[in-house]
């Protein structure tokens, strides 16, 4: 037969017994520290303090750095050798990783970065196909003065329904790859 709890119903009618103390030290615990193994633990590899330690955003030059990569991936693709003009459409791709690079590792998860990053995608293929048929039209004409007229005369004879894939490409591309990159970080 056992002794009912304290409290249930009634005092035990078990003796008392005699109080220990120790002579060890007092631990040095933090305030709301909890054991290992017990609820409210903490799960193993992790760090309080490493929210002071992720990285300073740098959206400044993420500004600065996103339109130069635009123009660098515009004019490589524009500058690619002409008899591959076809198959250049899916190059957007990569034009739009090489702007959303800067803008999601430096500017972070700044949400006014991936429709940045998509219209620069866009710009960058736009640059592109203007610095292809201004190469055409270069070895065409020898003017100066009718060369813009008639490069954009020959960029819009030359634009097929094909182009408008690849341009919802390079914006689709540039806005999931730039907050891709920002959450990878």
């Amino acid at each position: 037969m056992t002794a009912p709890a304290p409290g249930a119903d009634g005092p035990s009618l078990r003796p008392r017994t005699a109080q220990h103390y120790s002579v060890a030290p007092a631990l040095d615990t933090p305030e709301g520290y909890v054991a290992p193994g017990m609820p409210g633990a903490p799960v193993t590899g992790y760090d309080p303090t490493a929210h002071r330690r992720t990285p300073r955003r740098r959206t400044a030059l993420a500004l600065l750095l996103a339109p130069l990569a635009a123009l660098l991936a515009g004019l490589a693709y524009g500058c690619a050798p002409l008899r591959a003009a076809d198959s250049l459409g899916w190059l957007t791709i990569a034009q739009a990783g090489l702007v959303a690079l800067p803008l999601g590792l430096l500017g972070g998860r700044n949400r006014l970065l991936p429709p940045l990053g998509a219209l620069l995608s866009a710009g960058a293929l736009l640059l592109g196909q203007l610095t292809q048929h201004l190469r055409l039209v270069h070895t065409a004409t020898a003017a100066p003065r009718t060369l813009l007229h008639a490069t954009l005369s020959s960029w819009r004879a030359d634009l097929r329904p094909l182009d408008l894939a690849f341009y919802a490409i390079a914006l689709t591309g540039g806005f999931l790859l730039t907050r891709r990159t920002a959450n990878r970080t």
